[in-house]
């Protein structure tokens, strides 16, 4: 996806001299084993759509060393329902984003054509391995389950009150969702006339009242202020740490 408005626009959309690092299979293995060895439970592939067989390698590796760790796949649902079905019984966490119910604004906004039927048909796949519970191990860190994120965009909440419907009618309004408010316009997006502004009081409210209404009770919404807590940079060695 190209989303004009992606918060991580440091390195999506990079521009100059291209850095190119070269790293082999065993250190990969030994970077991941080295975090899961200071007490981290999982592993998880962030926007990972891309290089899926790159994902099976270390998985394969990993479980040859003896290492099971809660597999977390991190996704834009921007993905062929094939793959999603080939990991049935090795992801153990699905944690996708519903950007789009407007076919629309998934072109404007992230050049993905058809994006509300790809993305909906593969959180379909994913509902299907896991439905709507989620499991959690002695200290509430998640082993098994579906959590759909939504991110509610400024002047759009026509489109994110279709996606909640689309959730309670087509899954189930006991699926958990995590409903963020956290959208900042990047400087790439400033003076957009719908996207260079964050969300006001009144369109989250709207949108917490229509969740409310169609009987979700599982999941987390944001305080209005979040855009300050969400705000990278990766010029900094520890961009989500300032």
């Amino acid at each position: 996806m190209q989303c004009v408005y992606c918060q991580n626009f440091q390195i999506s959309r990079r521009e100059g001299e291209i850095e190119e690092e070269k790293i082999t299979l065993p250190e990969i293995v030994r970077q991941i084993e080295s975090i899961l060895d200071r007490g981290s439970h999982a592993v998880g592939f962030v926007s990972p759509s891309h290089f899926i067989p790159q994902v099976r390698v270390i998985m394969n590796a990993l479980a040859a060393r003896g290492r099971k760790p809660t597999y977390v796949f991190n996704t834009s649902s921007y993905d062929k329902v094939e793959t999603i079905k080939s990991f049935d019984g090795i992801v153990d966490v699905w944690l996708p984003d519903l950007k789009y119910l407007d076919e629309k604004m998934g072109r404007a906004y992230s050049d993905t054509p058809n994006y509300p039927e790809v993305a909906c048909a593969a959180i379909k796949e994913m509902f299907y391995q896991k439905g709507s519970s989620i499991r959690l191990d002695d200290n509430g860190c998640i082993t098994s389950g579906l959590i759909i994120r939504h991110l509610v965009l400024p002047g759009r909440i026509e489109n994110s009150k279709k996606i909640l419907q689309w959730i309670s009618t087509e899954l189930s309004s006991s699926v958990h969702v995590s409903l963020m408010s956290q959208y900042h316009p990047t400087p790439l997006v400033a003076s957009h006339p719908r996207l260079g502004r964050t969300l006001t009081t009144d369109e989250y409210d709207e949108i917490l009242e229509e969740f409310d209404r169609l009987g979700f009770y599982r999941g987390w919404i944001q305080e209005l202020d979040s855009p300050s807590n969400y705000r990278p940079d990766f010029t900094f060695d520890h961009p989500f740490e300032r």
